[in-house]
């Protein structure tokens, strides 16, 4: 005797917290239907969501470039050595095991962008490791 073979179902349900109009979706009421989908429809095109303006208190973010990242980096740095206050704590702290990884980054990022750079984006790497190696020799006979 053989069994019949029962194949069971699955049930989609969509978590997200808006809907394909970008709303906000409300909480579904308990024993509200499922809906599950058929197979062989396609789902309804939804038209592309416009964008929103930006809240007056959000600012969008600098573009990405070689020299913004390497800013970034360099800022880090800065801030493992103590130049700029947690923004959570505002407390000062010094970590120069940190600042020495980012310096050994931007490090790294220089010897494998080897030949690649132009001549602005060479000096800006050169002169940033150059004032960071500084930097960490001075704090580091400060001890």
């Amino acid at each position: 005797m053989e069994e019949e073979k029962k194949e069971k179902g699955f049930v989609i349900k969509d978590r997200r917290f808006f809907d394909e109009s970008g709303a906000v979706r409300h909480e579904e009421t308990p024993g509200a239907e499922e809906k599950k989908p058929e197979v062989g429809v396609e789902a309804p095109k939804v038209p592309p969501e416009e964008k929103a303006a930006p809240e007056p208190d959000e600012r969008p973010f600098p573009e990405i470039n070689f020299t913004s990242f390497i800013f970034s980096l360099s800022t880090t740095a800065m801030y493992h050595f103590g130049d700029f206050p947690d923004p959570v704590t505002k407390e000062t702290r010094r970590n120069l095991p940190a600042a020495k990884q980012t310096i050994d980054i931007l490090t790294l990022l220089k010897t494998k962008t080897e030949g690649n750079l132009d001549e602005d984006e060479k000096q800006l790497l050169d002169g940033i490791l150059y004032e960071l190696r500084m930097r960490f020799v001075k704090e580091t006979a400060k001890k």
